[in-house]
């Protein structure tokens, strides 16, 4: 949706609502391996904010979908460089 959307987490119950941007990284996560490839394709869209403030609210952003069941982080792959990634759950 234009103006965000809502995400339900089964488990707690919770609605979850995002702005847009929050949409966009929803969309996203199914196509970026790790958070560090999120944030680069977020700052190729929104080239007028920082990297590292991209960095800093995508943290945010994952830690609260985190914390209501929405995503989990992903196991690191065998060959990993070590970086994180999280994946949707539903």
């Amino acid at each position: 949706m234009a103006e965000g959307g809502v995400l339900f987490s089964s488990d707690s119950e919770v609605y979850f609502g995002v702005n847009p941007v929050g949409a966009i990284i929803w969309e996203l996560l199914p196509t970026c391996d790790t958070v560090e490839e999120l944030c680069a394709t977020l700052a190729g869209r929104f080239s007028d904010v920082g990297l590292g403030r991209i960095q800093k609210d995508v943290a945010s952003f994952l830690g609260d979908l985190r914390a209501n069941g929405l995503v989990v982080e992903a196991p690191p792959k065998a060959a990993a460089d070590g970086s994180a990634t999280a994946h949707r759950t539903s």
